[in-house]
């Protein structure tokens, strides 16, 4: 059998499983005498190890990675970059990483690449307890999922072992382990735009009152969305398809978003998360696309913030971890037991703390205290001041998680990040759009 064979119902067995049942035969061994050693090679070579986490800073951590390694006996190395960079890094040097930290919208763009491993669902021990979201492709209460975008069910499963294709369906091979998901809305500076009521619709980013006030992010998936989900607010332009774009569409949409542009409307495209923090605490901006960290971090500067809940819903993505293709003998191994380790709940803990979700919530609850898990995933005013995982104020004592409850967010999302059919034609009418 080889370093790289996957477990899975058709009978194989990982050498991960192999080596695990060495190690507990040895064990036993040992106490009676019969052996002597293996366990200590073991414990020897696990620690040279060092996997490479690679991927965007709001998801790969160095707390994460600290945790991991003490609690795993290996080290995991976090490196951050922007999601360009990230994936042209995949392309070109995938043996440099090992872990890549991904979204279905990248993934989309190296599905043909064969940069990936394909996780098993055998291997993945919390396969049932995730969300049906991910599984399933349906809410708990069994409404589907909208499948607008590009959606876990669109890019979460391989059609089989050779990592060559999407399924587009659950399936037993997946893409990506879900690890974190949020969704996204506008975000404001409530004491400068009048209040928190203030902004209800998609179409206040365009609202001409904020002329030079407003901001988009630069990256054409996410910004395109904004844009088109402001735009059909409005009425300017109806899409069939808000995920997947005709080129007319496409097209209609630049002629308006260009003489918006032309007219002084955008105060900045911000492209990183410090810049759209900056923006926002200096009141350069009052209304942007933005993250929810991004809110928590204005907001433990002291300045309001605050994540509006739109009625045209939220625009949704879900980040994961991957092996990459590269990975064979123990350090396929490491990999494995990390990808295992990751939503059994430190980490799940850590990142609710910053406004994001896990995919396996009652792992991450035995984490967090009963007034976190209430305020953070119940929507409940804050029975006492909470902090975020740095210890600054994220919200203080009676405050109520904007947006309410898990389900009352993420019951309510509407488009997934996506990558169109028309992509290449899209970015580069963005790209004209950002620099002309």
């Amino acid at each position: 059998m080889s370093d790289t064979d996957t477990s899975g119902r058709n009978g194989a067995t990982s050498r991960r499983r192999i080596l695990g049942s060495a190690v507990a035969v040895a064990g036993a061994a040992i106490g009676t005498g019969a052996v002597r050693g293996f366990p200590t090679i073991w414990a020897q070579n696990i620690k040279d190890v060092t996997l490479n986490h690679v991927g965007g800073p709001w998801a790969v951590i160095k707390e994460i990675g600290v945790q991991a390694s003490k609690d795993l006996g290996f080290t995991v190395e976090m490196q951050t970059t922007d999601i360009p960079s990230e994936i042209q890094r995949a392309l070109t040097q995938p043996k440099s990483i090992d872990i890549f930290q991904s979204e279905e919208t990248t993934n989309k763009y190296l599905e043909h690449a064969g940069v990936f491993k394909p996780i098993h669902v055998n291997d993945y021990k919390l396969w049932d307890k995730t969300l049906s979201m991910f599984t399933e492709g349906k809410f708990p209460d069994g409404r589907p999922i909208p499948n607008i975008g590009m959606s876990p069910m669109k890019a979460g499963f391989w059609t089989g072992p050779d990592a060559k294709q999407f399924a587009g369906r659950p399936t037993e091979w997946l893409v990506m382990l879900p690890t974190l998901f949020n969704a996204d809305t506008l975000g404001i500076r409530p004491d400068l735009v009048g209040g928190e009521d203030k902004v209800t619709s998609w179409g206040d980013l365009l609202e001409p009152k904020y002329k030079g006030k407003s901001s988009l992010c630069s990256l054409a998936i996410v910004g395109i969305t904004d844009a088109a989900m402001a735009l059909q607010s409005r009425g300017e332009i109806k899409y069939g398809d808000i995920g997947n774009m005709t080129r007319a569409e496409i097209d209609k949409t630049f002629e308006v978003m260009n003489k918006i542009k032309q007219s002084g409307f955008f105060r900045a495209f911000w492209g990183g998360f410090d810049e759209s923090v900056n923006l926002m605490a200096a009141g350069e901006v009052v209304i942007q696309s933005m993250i929810s960290p991004a809110v928590t971090a204005v907001k433990a500067r002291g300045i309001p913030c605050y994540y509006a809940p739109l009625k045209e819903g939220y625009r949704a993505w879900t980040n994961g971890i991957v092996p990459m293709a590269h990975l064979s003998g123990l350090k396929l191994d490491c990999a494995m037991e990390y990808i295992n380790w990751y939503n059994s709940g430190w980490q799940g803990g850590f990142i609710a703390k910053q406004g994001y979700y896990s995919p396996v919530p009652e792992t991450a609850k035995k984490f967090l205290t009963q007034e976190e898990w209430d305020y953070w995933y119940e929507g409940k005013p804050a029975a006492v001041d909470m902090k975020d995982p740095y210890g600054n104020l994220e919200a203080k004592k009676g405050e109520v998680r904007d947006g309410g409850s898990l389900w009352e967010r993420e019951g309510r999302i509407s488009v997934w990040n996506t990558v169109m059919d028309q992509d290449r034609y899209m970015t580069r009418r963005w790209n004209e759009f950002i620099a002309g």
